[in-house]
């Protein structure tokens, strides 16, 4: 299919993702997402670090708060998955005037959401942090935490929409830039905000959700101002009509995908409320675990983004052969790959320990965490880059069926029976088996979707 007139065709570069080799290609296009992965998750690791210097208290607060966060963070990701799917499948079949609409009126639909993820969030503060097991202990510092981030909502929504419309154009050095910005911003903001300098008063968890809300507010407003972004924007052209017409489309990907993304965080919250009956150290070890092995498993999230796109925009020009080489090397990749970075975590280990638990109980939590969660890693990468090729292949119901046997019909009941039977041992060594049980159903999937286009 042919351009729409006056629409104007990709960049001769961004032919690679339909034309270029595969493996050079996605490590090329892979290597500027880690690098701006690397910066985004240090927001995390560096919070942590900050706020552990506060007490046991305070980083038990924040680590209750992960689940709810990452809900919030997961709605922008499943609109990011729908946005680069509809965007790179109209690229593939050379729809580029159908491709400044959805773009539009993917970052339109990130500013809604936003806004109201931020009134759902005030509202329901208290009772939705007892429920996940807070005591009166943790919610002064929870509401200090959260009643900061919860008005950032949609500076953590709209930059994750505009940078997976640069990644479906193939484009994911500005990203990487501007994750690192951020990320260089926060740490800045941090050290002032949480504990004060000069004429600014020491604002302990709220200054690190401040710093969180600034440094994303950044990122949003350079976004917004970037060349390539402005160029696909078409304002001019905004009608009720078409919005509600693009938000039907968008929304047949991004509506499974983001409750798929949401199913995460709320299944975290269950295993988080299992550790919570272990005592605050056990949350506490916990929380510091769950953020490390975010970053372990960065080189899979990172891939995860770069074929998304390769995937669709191959699957919109009929190149089904390249989608199955695609996908099956990236298999076999994350498995040899996160097994070395279970061994790198273990020689790390005493060094992490020492840096993030003051208390030997929480020590040996995270010790624990560590040599049996990550193991499971490479497995769980495959269940990742599945969910992502489904969605990519606009199979996002598929998609949410293999996320919900992985968290709810495998995690968190081998996590409750495991902690039944040995405690945090045996929470985490229910997590392990559960990753290495849905890699093989993941695996299997794949095959038969791609079975059809043959």
């Amino acid at each position: 299919m042919t351009a729409s007139p006056g629409a104007a065709p990709p960049r001769p570069a961004r032919r690679e993702l339909l034309e270029g080799p595969i493996p050079a290609t996605l490590l090329r296009k892979t290597l500027p997402v880690i690098g701006g992965m690397i910066a985004m998750l240090s927001f995390n690791l560096v919070d942590t670090w900050f706020i552990s210097r506060l007490g046991t208290e305070e980083l038990a607060a924040v680590s209750f708060t992960f689940p709810v966060v990452f809900t919030v963070i997961s709605l922008a990701i499943g609109l990011g998955i729908g946005t680069s799917a509809v965007v790179g499948r109209r690229l593939g079949r050379g729809e580029f005037a159908a491709v400044r609409r959805r773009s539009t009126d993917a970052a339109l639909l990130g500013l809604v959401v936003g806004v109201l993820m931020t009134l759902l969030g005030l509202a329901t503060l208290e009772p939705l942090f007892r429920l996940l097991g807070a005591d009166d202990t943790l919610l002064p510092h929870i509401r200090d935490y959260m009643g900061v981030w919860y008005f950032g909502a949609a500076a953590m929504i709209v930059p994750r929409v505009l940078n997976s419309i640069l990644r479906a154009h193939g484009n994911t050095v500005t990203q990487g830039l501007m994750m690192g910005l951020a990320a260089l911003v926060n740490v800045v903001l941090d050290w002032w905000l949480i504990f004060g300098m000069g004429p600014i008063p020491a604002m302990g968890v709220s200054g690190a959700a401040l710093a969180t809300v600034l440094s994303w507010g950044l990122m949003a407003v350079t976004l917004v101002f970037q060349r390539e972004l402005r160029g696909l924007f078409d304002l001019a052209g905004l009608t009720p009509a078409g919005l509600l017409d693009s938000w039907r489309e968008l929304g047949r990907i991004a509506g499974p995908a983001a409750l798929t993304s949401v199913f995460t965080p709320l299944a975290m919250g269950m295993l988080t409320r299992i550790v919570a009956g272990h005592g605050h150290h056990a949350v506490a070890g916990f929380g510091v675990g769950t953020r490390i092995e975010a970053f372990a498993q960065i080189a899979v999230l990172g891939l995860s983004m770069t074929l998304s796109p390769l995937v669709s925009q191959n699957a919109g020009a009929g190149q089904y052969d390249r989608v199955r080489r695609a996908i099956f090397g990236c298999f076999l990749f994350v498995l040899l790959w996160q097994l070395l970075v279970w061994a790198v975590l273990q020689g790390l280990a005493p060094w992490l320990v020492a840096g993030y638990a003051e208390r030997e109980a929480v020590g040996e939590v995270l010790r624990t965490f560590l040599w049996l969660v990550p193991l499971g890693l490479g497995a769980q990468g495959v269940v990742i880059l599945a969910v992502s090729s489904c969605n990519a292949l606009h199979r996002p119901a598929r998609a949410m069926r293999l996320s919900v046997v992985r968290l709810f019909v495998l995690s968190v009941p081998l996590a409750w029976l495991g902690g039944r039977l040995a405690g945090t041992t045996g929470i985490f060594s229910g997590m392990l088996v559960a990753n290495l049980l849905m890699a093989l159903v993941a695996w299997w999937q794949i095959r038969v979707v791609l079975t059809r286009y043959r």
